[in-house]
């Protein structure tokens, strides 16, 4: 199976760290024309060898109506088109409701699920006088079981979900695909999971049948896939690729047999 993204573009946000960077490095090895939304980048002494192939970047806020639409237009201006939009961008609020600050709240919507929105509603006009596309949305696998003290970034992740199947079917006429996914633990600068106490560590790495770290290529593996040719009849759906996170109720019990 050729999975070929050559000379498609695709436009990816919070695509300056992290995954979304690896994310941008994955599809431009697979010879697409990829774009970097970001609300800043690191220069290029700091990005060092990370760097292998070429990205172009764009300064954007996601949570901005104005931002969105003048980033969408610049790459409309460059290339005609989007054929694939990849909204990675995102933000963590950890709190218990009883204790979470409403503007924090906010803040967690405006981003992971205005963002989206802004997004999607941006660049669908270009899809739809292409006749295809691909709209890929990250969830999180709070979406499908939350933790305590998650209530908005969970909320805000189901409610990613919830648009993502909407617009499937809004779309679906133009022969547009929308789907969301699930990564689980992937260590990030965010979340610092390689960086908890061993014992920690291990009470979280209890819950995956695949007794380890995701990584960004874990997540990039499935993106590809779904962006390409080869997934034309796949829509609607939220992809879990959480490593069997929870799968069963104790799967590391499979480990110590």
């Amino acid at each position: 199976m050729e999975l070929d993204l050559r000379n498609r573009v695709v436009v990816i946000t919070g695509a300056a760290r992290g995954i979304g960077a690896v994310l941008a490095q994955r599809f431009a090895a697979e010879g697409a024309t990829v774009v970097a939304f970001d609300l800043a980048f690191p220069d290029a002494a700091e990005e060092g060898e990370a760097t292998v192939h070429p990205v172009e970047q764009l300064v954007c806020d996601v949570a901005d109506p104005g931002s969105v639409q003048a980033a969408v237009d610049e790459v409309a201006r460059r290339h005609g088109t989007i054929d694939v939009l990849v909204n990675n961008a995102g933000i963590n609020v950890v709190g218990q409701v009883a204790e979470l600050d409403w503007a924090r709240w906010k803040a967690c919507f405006d981003v992971n699920v205005g963002g989206v929105f802004l997004m999607c509603q941006a660049v669908a006009p270009l899809m739809q006088k292409a006749g295809r596309g691909r709209i890929l949305n990250a969830a999180s696998f709070a979406a499908i079981i939350p933790s305590v003290g998650s209530a908005a970034y969970a909320a805000s992740k189901s409610a990613v979900v919830q648009l993502t199947r909407v617009l499937a079917s809004e779309l679906g006429p133009w022969d547009i695909t929308v789907n969301a996914y699930a990564p689980g633990m992937v260590p990030t600068a965010m979340n610092g999971f390689t960086e908890l106490p061993a014992a920690q560590q291990d009470r979280l790495l209890d819950t995956l049948s695949l007794r380890r770290w995701e990584s960004a290529d874990d997540v990039a593996n499935l993106l590809i896939f779904l962006a390409s040719d080869q997934a034309s009849y796949i829509t609607g759906t939220l992809q879990d690729v959480s490593g069997g996170k929870l799968a069963t109720q104790i799967p590391a019990v499979a480990y110590g047999r």
